[in-house]
């Protein structure tokens, strides 16, 4: 018997799931519900400081917020925008969110490769004997441009090893670091399965910042398979799609 994985939206309600998790909480950036109290506290503790919706997808909707000098400058997509006030940038903050609830989380500052910004994207999967398996790793490489790395944002998939050469490590670091995703990926797994039952699949956004450390962005309940297709080969696209026969997935 199959079973199709299922899906939950809320960013803040998975937040809190790692969150009380020992192992995964040093793991998780800053991040709280969107009012002004938090705005405040947020920008007087971090430089950068990312404004999300709780349920959104593809990278869109994501608002990078930088203290400079004269005041806030928020950053949409590529426009640059000040805020003399904080009062300013609560009240922008608010018409663009609407009714729509708001995250903000601390700012990540992203390791490059040769020059451009990258994060990781982890792909756990269940076998049929409920086994959580991390059974594909990729690269998402932003535009120097832009504040989100994803494909739909015009970001490109790259394979783990190959960027981080890019990135300076050496092999045994590499692989250091991708077994440690590995390990990152099956934890969440389990821990999700502990709060609610259901899934079968869940894709983490990783983040390696500029000191080696790993920081988990999202966990994404329904991930894309398709851009998978654009990494050379196809065999990690192929290694997916077996996996997610198991339960039922349409590819």
């Amino acid at each position: 018997m199959t079973y199709a994985s299922m899906s939950f939206k809320s960013k803040w309600q998975k937040t809190k799931w790692l969150l009380k998790h020992r192992n995964l909480r040093r793991h998780i950036p800053r991040t709280v519900p969107f009012n002004r109290k938090n705005l405040r506290m947020m920008l007087s503790t971090y430089p950068i400081v990312y404004f999300k919706p709780t349920g959104g997808t593809g990278g869109f909707g994501i608002i990078r917020i930088k203290k400079i000098t004269s005041g806030y400058q928020t950053k949409p997509q590529t426009v640059k925008s000040p805020s003399p006030t904080l009062g300013h940038l609560h009240k922008k903050l608010s018409r663009f969110s609407g009714r729509k609830a708001y995250l903000l989380q601390q700012g990540i500052s992203l390791a490059k490769t040769k020059g451009r910004p990258f994060d990781i994207r982890v792909m756990v999967q269940k076998t049929n004997k409920g086994k959580w398996i991390s059974t594909a790793m990729c690269t998402k490489i932003g535009k120097p441009d832009k504040i989100a790395t994803n494909y739909h944002q015009g970001g490109r998939l790259g394979y783990l090893h190959q960027t981080l050469v890019g990135a300076g490590y050496k092999i045994k670091s590499i692989l250091r670091k991708e077994a440690a995703l590995k390990r990152l990926g099956v934890t969440v797994g389990k821990r999700f399965d502990s709060n609610r039952r259901g899934f079968r699949e869940l894709g983490l956004d990783v983040a390696l910042d500029t000191e080696g450390k790993l920081w988990i962005l999202e966990v994404n309940t329904r991930p894309a398979i398709y851009p998978w297709k654009h990494l050379k080969g196809r065999k990690l696209y192929r290694r997916i799609r077996t996996a997610a026969r198991q339960y039922g997935r349409v590819t």
